[in-house]
């Protein structure tokens, strides 16, 4: 506990290309962009399989599937794979990049299709019979009934792509793991146990950031996500494997 603290407690830890702050910005730059590319493909998609019902049992175990993947070794196929294809330090944050995705897709998924699947037929039925299209009933009704969902899918996912962003420094990619994989290297044990905290600490973070968002995007009106049956109901990802 003493190494910790006094790891902490440098200040020359906390600065320059290798410190803290610097390492900070790119853990949440790869987690950001992981994001990003997963809400574009896992949202559209949930949304299209809660509205029509198609593809429900394919979509869903395919990406259970994915998830079941071991994530680093996942990571080191895709170096070797992919890395030889691209040049500079494309070559490792790519693929770190892909796997991440990966990851970050099934919880996104499941909580777009479950929350749109969640939303009351009659409720559907009476937006349909006010003459609304489908595409009105989906962005209108469907997606802010289903917000909750939506919003515990990427909380979900974030909190994930955080802590697993970490494996990404065993490939020669920054972030906060660096601190785990060189504390080891060195066998500095104190920048091993903050690099973990830090990493810790980030998650409760962002955890925090995505919760304030969601008590202001959604209506109070709707039900928390734990408390959704369709939700307890829905098939879960299986646990990530590393």
């Amino acid at each position: 506990m003493n190494l910790l603290w006094e790891w902490l407690a440098d200040p020359n830890n906390w600065s320059g290309p290798e410190g803290v702050w610097a390492r900070l910005i790119e853990h949440l730059s790869y987690s950001l962009v992981t994001l990003v590319i997963a809400a574009v493909v896992g949202i559209p998609l949930g949304l299209w399989i809660g509205h029509t019902g198609k593809g429900r049992l394919t979509v869903v175990n395919l990406v259970n599937g994915m998830r079941s993947v071991p994530t680093l070794g996942l990571l080191f196929v895709a170096v070797l794979v992919v890395g030889p294809l691209l040049a500079g330090d494309v070559a490792f944050l790519g693929p770190a990049i892909f796997v991440l995705v990966i990851l970050a897709i099934p919880p996104i998924l499941a909580g777009a299709y479950a929350g749109v699947e969640g939303v009351d037929p009659g409720v559907r039925d009476a937006a349909r019979g006010m003459g609304m299209g489908e595409l009105q009933v989906l962005t209108k009704v469907e997606i802010p009934v289903a917000l909750p969902l939506i919003f515990s899918g990427l909380r979900s996912a974030a909190l994930q792509v955080v802590a697993t962003a970490t494996i990404a420094a065993s490939v020669s990619v920054g972030g906060l793991g660096r601190f785990l994989i060189d504390g080891q290297a060195y066998r500095d044990y104190g920048e091993m146990a903050a690099g973990a905290l830090l990493v810790a600490l980030l998650a409760v973070c962002v955890d925090l950031v995505f919760a304030a968002v969601q008590r202001l995007v959604v209506s109070p009106g709707l039900a928390a996500p734990n408390d959704s049956p369709r939700l307890r109901a829905a098939p879960q990802p299986v646990p990530a494997t590393t």
